[in-house]
């Protein structure tokens, strides 16, 4: 499976949600609701356990669909915060403090892109 890159930088192949959707796999569907249940102290069902990748237009986990950083880069038509204009803004270095390797995924897309 390509590499995916969400639109704050973290890797949407590497996700259960995704994983688990792409796969149809309900058991992968149990664990990941069961371990983020308990990371994140919520009560979350195998069955929202569906994601089909931040970028793509069909069906997301709960949170992606009320995800800032989402709801500014799509309208923008980019394929991430790597792309923005104004890359390095408040909600994006926010983001980075409680995920660094989103971080590390856009530098070396920019690093890339700089490249061309």
């Amino acid at each position: 499976m390509n590499k995916i890159i969400a639109m704050c930088g973290l890797t949407c192949s590497d996700c259960g949600a995704f994983i688990a959707t792409k796969t149809n796999d309900n058991a992968k569907r149990k664990e990941v609701a069961t371990a983020w249940s308990k990371m994140f102290n919520a009560s979350i069902k195998p069955e929202n356990i569906n994601c089909e990748g931040c970028m793509e237009n069909g069906i997301h986990f709960s949170h992606c669909n009320e995800c800032e950083t989402r709801k500014c880069g799509v309208p923008k038509g980019i394929v991430n915060c790597a792309y923005c204009n104004d890359y390095g803004c408040e909600r994006i270095t926010k983001f980075f403090e409680v995920a660094p390797e989103a971080k590390t995924n856009l530098e070396q897309i920019r690093g890339q892109k700089s490249r061309k």
